[in-house]
């Protein structure tokens, strides 16, 4: 079979698409024989502005020229304390790694519906919660659906929803503290462009806010899949989880993960709570081994040692109230109240990214945000320990000009 291609070094017949000299070779279009493997991309995909991940130690290390023990990383809500003794005692003794893992993950789902009060019918595993938006999307979604995001909020739902073809529509939220979402403009939009899926985030990823349950309900009698992600809900003293209400709606998913309640960050290792008429699709779509041995068993050593889980949460909402108060005493910054293991606070009169590079330079990582409008010139900081808030403290306080910022030391 033959076909044409474009070419400025063969003298022969013209090509009717762009007028170039060309000869018969294979069966592709003038373009074809670019260099550039782009040729192949889909062309939504073209389009897709990479998503941008946190910078991982080792990293920082290098670019910083700064050990990564004396690194004060305080830009994913990551949990400083650890995962619970017994992850570390079951990883050492973990039997048949050359053996593939169970693909339906079924002690874990077992023990997250016990967790969860929740029927194991309706739980799923993930490769952490990113990869159940992923797959959620890739279920739901036909090609220009549109899937309504409440920014600022958390940014792979936007990402996956390009991926997946479909059509992000922002309604924003709140400009100012306490940052709500709209309700009445997400019903709108919802119903103006037949909206197939919602995301909510309670509490919120950059702020911390909770979403009341009276808006939650109120949302849910909308003909949209509502996808509710309670990261961090466990840090929450005024939210309550949701996920015992999916068995009983068509139209709720609830999202969880075990790296923030149990430092399970890097083992990558989510779950969610799906209703009974999608979860079966999900399950035909999902990859058959996409949880590792090691995952699951690390998850399942966390989950057997609630008073740890508990103790550990505590001692970071305590934390978040001291560092709060520090916070607060600085004078060029104003945090806002949150109810998860971040806070969220705007940089006033200097600039807001030179003070995050200022305090990169001395080892101490948070996180910045240059838009939406509503938090650009503002800073993330995650909850360390109480050391970290020192650091974080004694650092703020050279950078104001040596000026004292109150807040109890550590003991």
């Amino acid at each position: 079979m033959m076909s044409w291609t474009c070419s400025l070094a063969f003298r022969s017949i013209p090509c009717s698409s762009c007028k170039h000299a060309v000869r018969p070779i294979r069966r592709m279009h003038c373009h074809a024989l670019s260099t550039s493997g782009a040729r192949f991309v889909r062309k939504h995909i073209l389009r897709l502005a990479p998503y941008k991940p946190i910078v991982p130690f080792e990293i920082l290390s290098e670019e910083l020229g700064i050990a990564p023990e004396d690194i004060v990383k305080l830009d994913a809500n990551e949990n400083p304390y650890g995962p619970p003794p017994e992850v570390e005692m079951a990883m050492s003794n973990l039997r048949f790694p050359h053996v593939y893992p169970d693909p339906e993950s079924r002690t874990l789902r077992r023990a997250l519906a016990a967790d969860c009060n929740v029927p194991v019918e309706n739980i799923l595993v993930g490769c952490g919660a990113d990869e159940l938006i992923d797959l959620l999307l890739r279920v739901v979604l036909d090609p220009d659906d549109v899937v309504i995001n409440t920014p600022p909020t958390f940014g792979m739902y936007s990402f996956d929803c390009a991926v997946n073809g479909g059509k992000t529509v922002d309604v924003p939220r709140q400009l100012s503290y306490p940052f709500s979402i709209n309700v009445q403009e997400i019903e709108k939009a919802v119903l103006q462009h037949e909206a197939k899926v919602l995301f909510l985030t309670s509490p919120n990823n950059p702020d911390g806010g909770i979403i009341a349950d009276a808006d939650i309900d109120r949302l849910l009698q909308l003909p949209v899949l509502v996808v509710l992600d309670e990261a961090y809900i466990e840090f929450s003293d005024s939210a309550s989880s949701r996920i015992s209400d999916v068995p009983k709606r068509q139209n709720l998913v609830v999202l969880r993960t075990f790296s923030k309640r149990a430092a399970l960050a890097g083992m990558r290792i989510g779950y969610g709570a799906f209703p009974n008429g999608l979860i079966e699709y999900i399950w035909r779509a999902k990859q058959p081994y996409n949880v590792s041995v090691a995952a699951e068993v690390a998850a399942c050593a966390a989950l057997g040692n609630k008073e740890y889980l508990t103790m550990v949460k505590n001692l970071i909402v305590e934390e978040r109230d001291r560092l709060f108060s520090v916070l607060s005493n600085c004078p060029y910054l104003t945090p806002y109240p949150s109810d998860a293991n971040f806070i969220l606070c705007r940089v006033e009169g200097r600039d807001a990214l030179e003070l995050k590079e200022q305090l990169a330079s001395r080892g101490i990582i948070v996180r910045h945000y240059s838009s939406p409008p509503s938090i650009s010139g503002c800073l993330r900081i995650s909850v360390g320990k109480p050391k970290h808030t020192d650091a974080l403290r004694d650092a703020l306080e050279n950078l104001g000009a040596g000026n004292q910022i109150s807040g109890s030391a550590s003991e």
